[in-house]
């Protein structure tokens, strides 16, 4: 089932789209010629239904006699020399069409007499596109974007004119609808050549993508063919559509010449990766991790939870030494508590090998996120992602500033430890001042005025000295592999947290513009994809070719145009 046609003003509004899209991410020639169209259409629509033909050909095509013919006055004046038509001139059938001829800038303009078939129509006569003054030409390719409807004048001895078909035909393979092409001065062959000439042309404009443009054979000379041209021209100007079917080409050439920064048949990869792969992306977020120091600060948890650990298990006699060494992660000045942030840290700075891990590991998500896109939009990712670079440092460092490293508390099983070893300590204490105490006694020769226990022959405080200290000693070397084990279990808790920050700020400041140039490609295709949807076929029959339409000629004018080919001028 064929789907519906767009409207012009669906055609328009995605075109517009595409042009919001891309307007700001893609510095293409073809989106100023977007927005030109987009003028002009606003301005086209705004100025009426007329019908706006244009004659457009070469110096001796016999345009300008053609333009009277049809005009039925004298209105411009032809002639041999070169150039002959230096501005336009315009004919109008029906109500005044200034404000149109205004924005066309066209000067001369007559008025042509009522008559109901061409009522709307405004006929213009363009200067020669082949003219010695680069003004007229300059005048012919600005009026040949904007007519509504455009009919090339060829004459025999020319009409395969390299000029006329790579410059102005062949670019208008698009605008088949709006485009009609005139053999004139068919007077000037016999029938058999003309039918000739007439077959040669069908040939070269069905192969140049204009196989639906009409082909008409006049003599503005003699008036053979101009009644078909008029009626072709009614046809056109009656059916009040050849402004839409214009605008409707031009979208269409416009959207096709977007569409070749489209990638073709890109499958679509959703999420925030934008297309990077979880490989790319683990290679980002840990190149990013090694930047921003987490190895450090991972290291520096473990070592003051170890630290604090120690502190609060080991022996109480050399325990003050270790209070001594400063916190690392007071040195680094990072937050301790849950929700608690710092301004910056003292993390040193990412050295060289960090930053070419980055580097690579950027180039590397940049490129996955680009595969099969085109070259402007694999320029414009380069683009967003070194802007989002120069703020990586920053955000990464109060990424890791801000992340909650865990609670400083003791544990329970910590501070029973330490109640304990303070328990012996006592105990150890106890035993040397009952010996010091002994000493004392013996000094005064009192030592047999106390009695002194033992204990399996050892004296009751010698074994309360000595077996405090082991047993001191002994309860901090079995509990350092549990505060060793606590160290590395809130280091693991700690990477995970600062790994999630990280991928954060990965994910914000290089997948996510990533993503984004991904999903605009995506919207600006599917906007020229609409723009540039086909237009349903309403192709008119092509006008026969005159059979007496011949005249005598000479064998040059009957040679010419079958044995040339095209021209090179």
């Amino acid at each position: 089932m064929r789907g519906r046609t767009p409207p012009l003003t669906d055609r328009l509004a995605a075109l517009r789209e595409a042009v919001d899209v891309a307007g700001d991410r893609l510095e293409l020639p073809e989106l100023g010629e977007a927005r030109a169209l987009l003028a002009k259409a606003g301005a086209r629509e705004a100025l009426g239904d007329a019908t706006v033909v244009a004659l457009a050909g070469a110096t001796g095509s016999g345009k300008s006699t053609l333009f009277n013919a049809l005009s039925g006055a004298e209105v411009s004046t032809p002639g041999v020399r070169r150039p002959t038509t230096g501005v336009a001139h315009a004919t109008v059938w029906g109500e005044p069409q200034d404000r149109l001829l205004d924005w066309l800038q066209v000067p001369r303009r007559h008025r042509h007499a009522p008559e109901r078939a061409l009522d709307g129509l405004v006929l213009l006569d363009l200067p020669d596109h082949d003219s010695v003054k680069q003004e007229h030409r300059l005048e012919v390719d600005r009026l040949v974007q904007l007519v509504d409807v455009l009919v090339w004048v060829l004459d025999p001895e020319k009409y395969a004119d390299a000029a006329v078909h790579e410059r102005y035909l062949l670019p208008l393979a698009g605008h088949a609808g709006v485009l009609l092409v005139v053999l004139n001065q068919v007077d000037r062959l016999d029938a058999a050549a003309a039918r000739a000439c007439l077959t040669d042309l069908r040939t070269l404009l069905d192969r140049e993508g204009l196989a639906d443009t009409p082909l008409v054979a006049v003599s503005a000379r003699t008036g053979a063919g101009v009644g078909e041209l008029r009626a072709e021209l009614a046809r056109r100007v009656s059916a009040r559509r050849a402004a839409t079917d214009r605008l409707t080409a031009d979208v269409r050439g416009t959207a096709g010449a977007l569409s070749g920064h489209c990638a073709a048949g890109l499958p679509a990869r959703p999420g925030a990766g934008g297309g990077v792969g979880r490989a790319e992306h683990d290679q980002l977020t840990g190149a990013l991790a090694d930047a921003a120091g987490v190895p450090a600060v991972v290291s520096a948890v473990e070592r003051s939870v170890r630290r604090s650990g120690t502190a609060t298990t080991g022996w109480p006699v050399v325990r003050w030494v270790r209070r001594l060494r400063p916190d690392p992660l007071e040195r680094l000045h990072l937050g301790r508590g849950e929700g608690e942030t710092v301004g910056r840290t003292s993390l040193p700075t990412a050295g060289a090998v960090q930053r070419a891990g980055v580097t690579r590991a950027v180039r590397a998500a940049r490129e996955a996120a680009g595969d099969g896109l085109p070259q402007a939009w694999r320029d414009e990712l380069r683009r967003t992602v070194e802007v989002s670079e120069e703020q990586l440092a920053d955000r990464l460092d109060r990424a890791v500033g801000s992340t909650d490293l865990g609670s400083p508390r003791t544990p329970l099983w910590q501070r029973g430890v330490g109640a304990l070893q303070w328990l012996l300590t006592l105990v150890a204490l106890a035993g040397a001042l009952w010996l010091l105490a002994l000493v004392a006694l013996g000094f005064f020769q009192l030592d047999d005025v106390v009695p002194l226990p033992r204990v399996e022959g050892i004296p009751l405080p010698t074994l309360l000295l000595v077996g405090g200290l082991l047993a001191g000693v002994l309860l901090a070397l079995v509990v350092r592999p549990l505060v060793g084990l606590r160290a590395r279990r809130r280091a693991r808790r700690v990477e995970q947290r600062l790994y999630a920050a990280v991928d954060a700020v990965a994910q914000e400041e290089v997948l996510a513009p990533m993503a984004e140039v991904r999903e605009d490609h995506d919207r600006f295709c599917a906007a020229v994809t609409r723009a540039m949807a086909p237009s349903s076929s309403r192709t008119a029959p092509r006008p026969a070719a005159q059979e007496d339409l011949g005249a005598p000629h000479s064998a040059r004018a009957r040679r010419g145009p079958l044995h040339r080919g095209r021209s090179t001028r």
